[in-house]
């Protein structure tokens, strides 16, 4: 692994995500090395030859000044890496952006695969309406290990535990679901006491991944050749509207509620999780939001 420091301008970048004002990335490049990691198209704006997954920059920025310019804004922390991946141990640049703007009035969201950030519990429960994700799309690690260096499926839960337990919004982030390989209803059934909100995303396949993930699933699973030849070469979308219609079923005979592509909802704690499904977020409209509100 190579690791290296840089200095940058500020670590707060304006973003067009639906979710957040500002996009946070304390790290470039991300030892976590998923194989299916979308982030990977950085790689081509770092100057680095080494393979995606290989290198980190760790960001070092200056002071915030007027940390309260920020205040009834929302930050995502980990668009393009993980905040939390094992080198944050050691230079607590993270920990160090969440101590500028604590107190500022700031909301912020954390998408992570560690258990690292339960040693910033402690801040992160003083933002307002401060919420944490972890992607989960297996209950297997011989699987998981194949898919990303991530901490093991049982740390991630039970970090969101205590999270949850310690009232911060908790998210079980089921993504990318693999066709055939990741079963939803058992990591659902996992997961939902100790979470707010399940989110759903299927395996979106493009860039220089795509062929990696196609020879893996026929190396290891050679009977779903078809599947993802009619899913990923077809443009077949059968499959996600069957998985749709079924988890629609299960999520009712489970009592939980069940909506497509709703960035705002939100679960009170001590009540059943919302699952919100993102199979069709590349389609929505303004129009099909609130259509899908209205029939969900």
């Amino acid at each position: 692994m190579t690791i290296k420091e840089i200095d940058t301008k500020s670590v707060m970048t304006k973003s067009n995500l639906p979710v957040a004002d500002f996009s946070v990335n304390t790290y470039v490049g991300c030892a976590h090395a998923c194989q299916y990691c979308y982030a990977s198209f950085m790689k081509r704006f770092t100057n680095h030859p080494e393979p995606w997954g290989s290198f980190v920059d760790v960001k070092h920025w200056p002071d915030i000044k007027n940390p309260q310019k920020y205040a009834g804004k929302e930050a995502f922390l980990g668009s393009v890496t993980d905040c939390y991946q094992p080198c944050e141990a050691k230079y607590r640049r993270t920990r160090t952006l969440l101590e500028q703007l604590q107190g500022s009035g700031i909301s912020i969201s954390i998408a992570t695969k560690s258990d690292l950030v339960l040693r910033d519990l402690d801040l992160i429960k003083t933002f307002p309406n401060a919420r944490v994700s972890w992607s989960i799309n297996t209950l297997d690690e011989e699987f998981r290990s194949a898919m990303d260096r991530g901490v093991s499926i049982e740390r991630r839960l039970e970090a969101m535990r205590q999270f949850y337990e310690a009232g911060v919004q908790t998210t079980c982030f089921i993504s990318p679901i693999f066709p055939g390989i990741t079963d939803v209803e058992a990591i659902i059934q996992r997961a939902k006491g100790i979470c707010n909100l399940v989110w759903l995303e299927n395996l979106n396949l493009r860039g220089d991944y795509r062929g990696r993930i196609l020879d893996w699933v026929h190396q290891h699973h050679p009977t779903l050749d078809n599947l993802y030849r009619d899913i990923y070469g077809r443009k077949d979308r059968t499959y996600w509207s069957e998985l749709d219609a079924d988890l629609r079923h299960f999520c009712a005979q489970q009592g939980l509620q069940y909506v497509r592509n709703d960035d705002s909802i939100r679960s009170p704690h001590g009540q059943p999780p919302v699952v919100v499904n993102y199979f069709y977020h590349e389609q929505i409209t303004h129009q099909s939001l609130r259509d899908s509100r209205i029939c969900c």
